[in-house]
């Protein structure tokens, strides 16, 4: 049995819905016939075709009647890419798709989503494309979810052609996750890159490609975050070892900002599908509290379209200050952090947000581990990494070739680390002190609430040296460190090759 018929989509039939997050559009419904008297193996297609104007909501939904007896669902699609003026934004179209569960916010039918990594996708129960999730092809009304994330002014047409296999379903494939520790060295500083892509959303590398160059660069502990989807989740379990823990979450990618769910529970998945002005969003974040993960917005002055964070950081356990190579908006979103830290000195720095680095990388050259978060963690499991985060217990290096050890000292013997507080007076003197390897030539600044008050002379070549600074909690509540690469010309610092959280100075 073959069947190919044509649906039309036009303006007119197009009926709009507000679903409780952003507005979003739902087209007629495109139907199957009965699997009676199919044989095993037997296809049927439908082919349809629409426009979307400028100003479509965020997502569009094509209800798919599907019948039962189908093994397998296949979806493909095409859209136009019209030419368009310089600065215009021309059309991108994601796709994704929900089961017969539904479609509403908190995704219980959610069974995968591509972006616009890929042009189609299937699903049946042994077995899915990447960024879907395996598992029975039920009787019911399922979704296909279309994200407009630009249209050009021409508009945007769009073709999709859904395929069903009919046929008995294979059997459905028990899921394996990694565990939740790994050797360890007790406490310990652990090096970690918790911004990672693979195959699983528009990434290109496998997640043993990934483990490979973890591995390389260092590191102890990383955490997959692949775009709006937890389908990779059952497929790092080969790639943890002894020497390298892997957490699972996701990248939650709205329009209005990134943010890392960092370290959930296997299977965990949270919902993309609102806008600040929805008032979503603490929702999700207590969601992934719930599962164990912590809430760490991604690149907030990244330049990229619903790049930019919009969700304020009341709900933030820690934030992404550097992301990947070093660009001027990581420098934005490191002043930005420094003027959070500057606020929360008014209630003793008791509710500041810790700062950490990773690579975000996608594909080649892309360099895994780098920059990546070095963590102060009791032992090397998903719960003391995490803790040792959220405490800001960390600082951030461009790549395992660079140590820090920064502390600040009392007259009485009195000493905190990075993260900590030295409950001292406020006109007791304070020794800060950084020890460096690995940064040749680099400049040390210790900043504070004041600013920089204090620079040095570049490091030797050999990368390796001591920085002393005294000063008192009078004089400075907090104080962190940088360490800068030399810059040619101008006044602007050089690119960042590390940076700490704070040290907190005085009784709180």
């Amino acid at each position: 049995m073959c069947d190919d018929n044509e649906v039309h989509h036009g303006i007119g039939r197009r009926a709009l819905f507000v679903t409780g997050a952003a507005a979003a559009l739902t087209l007629g419904s495109v139907s199957f016939a009965s699997a009676a008297g199919a044989a095993d193996g037997d296809q049927e297609t439908r082919t349809l075709r629409g426009t979307l104007p400028t100003g479509s909501p965020d997502f569009v939904y094509v209800p798919v009647e599907v019948p039962s007896g189908v093994r397998e669902i296949k979806v493909a699609y095409t859209y136009d890419r019209p030419s368009v003026p310089t600065g215009t934004p021309g059309n991108a179209l994601d796709i994704g798709i929900f089961d017969e569960r539904g479609t509403e916010l908190g995704g219980k039918g959610f069974r995968g989503w591509s972006g616009g990594a890929r042009t189609e996708f299937f699903l049946r129960a042994d077995d899915a494309t990447p960024g879907y999730i395996p598992g029975p092809v039920r009787e019911g009304t399922w979704h296909i979810a279309l994200g407009p994330y630009t249209v050009s002014p021409q508009g945007l047409s769009y073709e999709i052609t859904i395929t069903l296999t009919y046929g008995e379903q294979g059997e459905a494939v028990r899921p394996t996750y990694p565990p939740s520790r790994a050797k360890g060295r007790g406490r310990a500083w652990y090096r970690g890159d918790c911004h990672l892509h693979s195959w699983y959303s528009d990434g290109r590398r496998t997640p043993a490609e990934i483990g490979a160059l973890a591995r390389a660069a260092g590191l102890d502990f990383i955490n997959t975050s692949e775009h709006n989807t937890h389908a990779a989740h059952a497929h790092w379990a080969d790639v943890a070892g002894d020497d390298l823990l892997v957490m699972l979450g996701e990248e939650v990618t709205t329009r209005n900002g990134h943010v890392v769910a960092l370290g959930t529970d296997p299977g965990t998945f949270v919902d993309w599908r609102y806008r600040a002005r929805d008032n979503r969003f603490g929702r999700f974040a207590r969601q992934i509290r719930r599962a164990g993960g912590l809430v760490v917005p991604a690149h907030p002055h990244a330049t990229c379209i619903g790049c930019n964070w919009k969700f304020g950081f009341g709900e933030a356990d820690a934030v992404e200050v550097w992301n990947g190579p070093y660009t001027p908006d990581d420098e934005v979103a490191l002043a930005d952090w420094d003027g959070m830290l500057v606020a929360s000195v008014r209630d003793g720095g008791r509710d500041w947000i810790p700062a950490m680095g990773n690579s975000d990388a996608h594909r080649a050259p892309d360099r895994v581990g780098s920059p990546q978060t070095v963590v102060l963690a009791d032992d090397l499991t998903r719960e003391a990494i995490q803790e040792g985060i959220r405490a800001g217990r960390s600082y951030v290096a461009e790549s395992k070739n660079v140590s820090l050890s920064f502390t600040a000292s009392g007259g009485r013997g009195e000493q905190a680390g990075i993260g900590g507080r030295l409950d001292v007076a406020r006109d007791t003197p304070v020794t800060v002190r950084l020890e460096v390897t690995g940064a040749p030539r680099c400049t040390v600044r210790f900043v504070t609430d004041q600013g920089v008050l204090f620079t040095s002379a570049p490091l030797p070549v050999a990368g390796s040296g001591v920085v002393e600074w005294r000063t008192t909690p009078s004089y400075a509540a907090y104080v962190r460190a940088e360490l800068r690469h030399e810059t040619a010309v101008g006044p602007l610092p050089g690119a960042l090759a590390a940076f700490t959280n704070p040290i907190f100075l005085g009784r709180s």
